[in-house]
């Protein structure tokens, strides 16, 4: 069975990982942390891999449980 990957904005993206959209921007940028772009409008939007796999990277396993319980709530509002 295929499962359709999950998509945040930049700003929810930034909520996540407790850092601001204009740093995303600038990781996106420099090569850091490259986002993807919306087919419709070219925003910039990550998918929920690429922010667990920043988060493990950033946090290395400390203080990792914030980010999941971030990463879970956001997950339920784009569910609704």
């Amino acid at each position: 069975m295929f499962m359709a990957e999950i998509y945040f904005s930049i700003k929810e993206a930034a909520e996540i990982l407790g850092v601001s959209p204009l740093t995303l921007r600038n990781w996106d940028k420099s090569g850091k942390f490259p986002a993807q772009r919306h087919p419709m409008n070219n925003y910039r939007v990550y998918r929920l891999s690429a922010l667990e796999n920043i988060v493990n990277d950033i946090e290395g396993g400390t203080n990792k449980s914030n980010a999941e319980k971030r990463i879970k709530k956001l997950m339920i509002r784009h569910e609704e």
